[in-house]
């Protein structure tokens, strides 16, 4: 079955995408966004990431700018190029075009048959351009997966997850035009942790790009080890994982709104669960089982770096 993935391209990007790539589903093509790093860096990632996993789906630039707010980006915590690294590094490579990713997403969604599946990583700003400019053919989403939100506190500031954050009003457009949302949040995402011995086990696969995946894969736990913490989640690919075997998960009904003003409360998602309080407009993973999101995301990994 083919899928879309929608995404802002930084490490965790990648894993999720090679989580895909890696199971029963076909890409059929990736949009980008500005969210980890400017968009002019995301295209350059993807391009580099593109050219060392030997991808061959189309990869088509999206939005450069949120709907309203300035661009936020990700960089004071992963670095310039938004991949942090304990060395070695993407190899420069032809940069994607500045191809319409809204053309593309189009396009995609006016030919398919069967179930049009998107899993989004970064911001939601390209599937509200959708949304507002051919709501009749984001209405044929038959399923949105997207890593964000938060049912409790946030990780870019107390109150927000980083995705909500940065293009919060394209997450209240997604909302208001009925998607089907299944929001995987910060909350899920963190009993899914990578620690060191994760990376080295990627190490010893001794494939081509080994020793560079484990160096990705290690700046990226080094994040949550730089902070005292033992491990680090892992929130994009724990969404791929979903995507990729949705019975490790379960999903929750609920209302799901996103906070537009205050300095302190902007894009933060507010989760009503109670049915007797709202009406419910999309739905959250509640649960997971770790182990096998864990073993869907390092087998993934693994067998990557195997080649």
């Amino acid at each position: 079955m083919g899928v879309w993935i929608d995404t802002d391209m930084g490490f965790d990007d990648i894993a999720a995408i090679l989580v895909v790539a890696h199971s029963d589903l076909v890409i059929d093509g990736v949009s980008l966004v500005c969210g980890n790093a400017p968009l002019a860096q995301v295209r350059s990632n993807a391009a580099s990431a593109a050219a060392t996993f030997g991808w061959g789906f189309p990869i088509h630039a999206g939005r450069e700018l949120p709907v309203l707010c300035a661009v936020e980006t990700a960089q004071r915590v992963l670095g310039d190029s938004g991949i942090p690294t304990m060395g070695r590094t993407l190899a420069p490579a032809i940069e994607i075009a500045a191809s319409d990713g809204f053309t593309a997403l189009c396009s995609w969604l006016e030919c398919g048959l069967g179930p049009r599946r998107i899993l989004a990583l970064g911001p939601l700003t390209n599937i509200a351009a959708l949304a507002l400019a051919r709501p009749d053919l984001a209405g044929r989403i038959t399923e949105l997966v997207w890593m964000g939100g938060s049912v409790t506190s946030g990780n870019h500031t107390a109150s927000a997850e980083f995705n909500a954050y940065a293009d919060p009003e394209a997450l209240a457009i997604v909302l208001a035009h009925g998607l089907q949302l299944r929001m995987v949040d910060l909350d899920i995402c963190r009993q899914v942790l990578a620690k060191p011995e994760d990376a080295n086990l990627v190490r010893q696969a001794t494939g081509r790009n080994a020793e560079l995946l484990a160096d990705l894969f290690g700046g990226y736990i080094d994040i949550g080890i730089s902070r005292g913490r033992a491990a680090m989640a892992i929130y994009d690919p724990t969404a791929a994982a979903i995507f990729v075997a949705p019975e490790i998960a379960e999903f929750r009904h609920a209302r799901i709104d996103v906070e537009l003003k205050g300095q302190h409360t902007r894009g933060r998602t507010v989760v009503e669960t109670r049915a007797s309080h709202a009406a419910f407009n999309a739905h959250y993973a509640a649960e997971i089982d770790v182990e096998k999101a864990r073993t869907i995301i390092l087998g993934a990994l693994v067998n990557e770096a195997r080649r």
